[in-house]
This record gives structure tokens, sequence and C-alpha cells, in this order.
């Protein structure tokens, strides 16, 4: 009989040490890995090309079932879109960690730019699984557009799909179980089912790796810095010569003549310089037109059309595009 490790998913095995699903015994419910990412915080990466996650998202397409695009709201990958290529059903997006956006960009403004954004979707819901903000309608939205039973929940890494599913079980379920959850990515291995109710099975699938994230090239420590836990405090600039602004040692953006809010983490350093001794190898020359995208890290809102040139530490996606609010 086949047995999943409920924390990821993984088919438990006790035969090799060094791949997914070991545990030390078959009676364990946990595999070592998501045990020790439980107790003791140890977080062992696993190396899984994207195109295994990708076929078991095509999966989904043999059935009618609803499914949960969960989507971080302030990280929206650039190939959020490759979703819609891979399902045909009905899709409810869900929007996460509302709370860490700032309270001034009014959540009129954010559906404006969702309905831009988002083509394909029968509805949305906008979240925070930390604050418990709109669960109880997202729960309703659930029920109300689901064929069968069965809810599959995808997206991107680091989106909170599994912090999504465990405050769910809390809040609607009986259940004690509790989907392993990790700030690094890939913490997810293979589908995971869990039964909210008698009328409600959840399916969380392993999230998608973004291309060219920061996200995916620094370590667990740094990556707690990078990724907002609190409210945003955007920061301005008003930029006439040339300048330079800093961010820790990830990125140089080289600018003038401009005023900027850069949206980031209140953890990260940056600082605006007027001279640079030390450049970054990986150059990105843009035109942006009035927001600009470092991929895993931050974005910046610009009021009108400029030119930017970015050095950046690692070989990461820097791009333009359509101010979503």
């Amino acid at each position: 009989m086949i047995k999943k490790c409920i924390g990821c998913g993984s088919i438990l095995q006790d035969k090799e040490e060094n791949k997914i699903g070991y545990t030390y015994s078959l009676d364990k419910d946990l595999c070592n890995r998501c045990f020790r990412i439980r107790n003791y915080s140890e977080y062992t990466k696993m190396d899984r090309p994207n195109n295994e996650y990708i076929d078991i998202i095509k999966n989904i397409n043999k059935t009618d079932d609803l499914v949960l695009l969960v989507v971080d709201i302030f990280m929206i990958p650039k190939n959020i879109d490759e979703i819609f290529k891979y399902i045909n059903n009905n899709v409810l997006l869900v929007l996460t960690k509302r709370d860490v956006l700032p309270l001034s960009i009014k959540n009129e403004n954010i559906e404006i730019g969702i309905r831009k954004k988002f083509k394909n979707i029968i509805d949305y819901e906008l979240i925070s699984s930390l604050k418990n903000y709109n669960l109880d309608s997202l729960f309703e939205k659930i029920n109300k557009y689901k064929k069968s039973k069965n809810v599959y929940v995808v997206g991107f890494t680091n989106a909170g799909k599994s912090t999504l599913i465990n405050k769910i079980i809390y809040n609607y379920s009986d259940s004690n179980l509790e989907i392993t959850t990790s700030i690094m990515p890939s913490t997810t291995l293979d589908t995971i089912k869990i039964d909210i109710n008698d009328n409600l099975t959840l399916i969380d699938t392993p999230g998608l790796l973004v291309e060219n994230s920061l996200m995916d090239k620094v370590t667990s420590k740094e990556l707690k810095k990078i990724m907002p836990k609190n409210e945003i405090r955007p920061i301005t600039y008003q930029i006439k010569e040339k300048q330079y602004i800093v961010v820790e040692d990830y990125i140089i953006l080289e600018v003038s003549d401009v005023s900027l809010t850069i949206y980031a983490s209140n953890s990260l350093k940056i600082d605006r310089k007027y001279k640079i001794k030390e450049y970054y190898s990986n150059i990105h020359d843009l035109k942006v037109n009035n927001q600009l995208v470092i991929e895993g890290l931050l974005y910046i809102n610009f009021n009108k059309e400029t030119n930017v040139k970015i050095y950046s530490k690692y070989n990461i996606d820097v791009y333009s595009r359509e101010r979503l609010w």
C-alpha cells in the first residue's frame, strides 16, 4: 500500500535516506524532511524540474473541478499567465498577503488592476491568512463555485498556498492535519488531499517555480529579510541629477530626473548614493513606463516614462510592466 507524507505529499519510503520521502519508519506520517522543517526549521532543498510540477497541474484538466489560483499580491510572477496554458477549469483567484500592501492602496484600485491582469477567472478574493481577513468570504465562494467536492489549489512557490490551507483546516474543519510550510521554495512535492468536511476536499499541488527569481537564489536567512512580514512602508525619492539606489547587496539602480516610489520589505536596507565604486556584472538597460519589477525582490513606481540601468548581483528577471495599482 502506497503511503504519502501528510506534510509534503511525497511517497514515503525507508530505503534511501537521500531520496524524497525518506522516513525512518513507514509507521510515521511525516517524511524526515518535513519532520526536520517543523521541529528544527531545517530545510533541505529539493531540486526537481518544473516540468514535473507542470505535469501534475495538467492532470487537473481531466476533471471539471474548481481551481483556486493562489497568488502573492506583492510578488505576482511575470509568468503567472502560464497557469492558464495548463488548465481550462473554472478558476477562483485568491490574492494572499493583503496585510503587507500599504493601506493607502485602496481595495477598489486593486480590483481594477486584477480585472486588467486576470481575464480568465470567474471571481477573486483578496485575503490575509495571517490576519484571517476575508477568509469567510473566500470559503463561501469556494462552496458557491465548486462543481464537486474536490477543489484544487495551485500557484507558484511562496504564494502562501499551504498557509492558506492550514488556516482553512483550522477555521472550518475538525481535523488536526497540518501541511508543512516553509519560507523556502518547493516545500510541497506532490498532491495532498485534505478533507475539510463531507462536501469539500482540498487538493494541494506543488508550487510552480518562478523563473529567474531572486527567491530561488538566496539562503533562508536572506529570504526572511526579502519577504515582507508587515505592512510595507513605501520609500519615495525625488531624483534630479544622476543618482544610485542601492538595495542591500542585491541591486544598484541608476536613475536621473524622475520621482520614484519603492515597495519592498521593511527589513531591507535601501540607500541613495551619488557615487558608486563597484558595480555588479549583470546589467539591465530598460525603458520603464510606470512600474519596474525586480523578480522576487521589489517593485518601483515611476511618475513618468524613464530610462533606467540596473546592476544586479544575480541573474534575475528585471522588467517593466503596466502599473497594477
